[in-house]
């Protein structure tokens, strides 16, 4: 059983006892959540796919950290006009364990 979700603008392909980072999301570390946005569901060989969403799927998920991301660097220049900008930034992330995928 898998199932696709979407949080902070982006994709993931999940199966229980999946650990993933995912943008930050506001919630302590040890509780649990639950992700409503879920794209696609495989159940016992059968694909349901959602318009936009699968109507009553929900994934649970356990909040193991908050962490920040690698740092980018980010260099700007324009040529021949004397401009060097450089900065970096690093993002906030959200550690989860999927624990439970419910359809219906």
């Amino acid at each position: 059983m898998f199932a696709i979700i979407k949080s902070g603008g982006k994709q993931y392909t999940v199966k229980p006892g999946d650990v993933l980072k995912v943008d930050s999301i506001n919630a302590e570390v040890d509780s649990d959540i639950q992700i409503s946005d879920v794209l696609a569901v495989s159940e016992n060989g059968q694909l349901n796919i959602g318009k936009p969403f699968v109507a009553k799927a929900v994934v649970t998920a356990k909040v193991l950290d908050q962490v920040k991301d690698d740092k980018i660097l980010v260099f700007k220049r324009r040529r021949r006009k004397d401009y060097k900008s450089r900065f970096g930034h690093r993002s906030h992330q959200t550690v989860l364990k999927i624990s439970d995928i419910k359809v219906g």
